[in-house]
């Protein structure tokens, strides 16, 4: 029952590796995006926000 000896200098540095290939694939999927990709979310929001804008009511009436 002997323990595996683990260096912890080399454990630290293999989890800060893991973390930042971690980071960076969840930086791909966030600005990993083509500018098609943008425009077409650009345009969905605007839709979205003058469809809200049509369905508020007029407060002077």
């Amino acid at each position: 029952m002997a323990a595996e000896i683990i260096n912890l200098k080399e454990f630290r540095k293999k989890q800060a590796r893991q973390e930042k290939e971690r980071q960076a694939a969840e930086n791909r999927t966030r600005f990993g995006r083509t500018k098609a990709e943008k425009r077409a979310e650009a345009a969905e929001k605007q839709r979205q926000e003058a469809e809200l804008d049509g369905k508020k009511r007029d407060p002077k009436t």
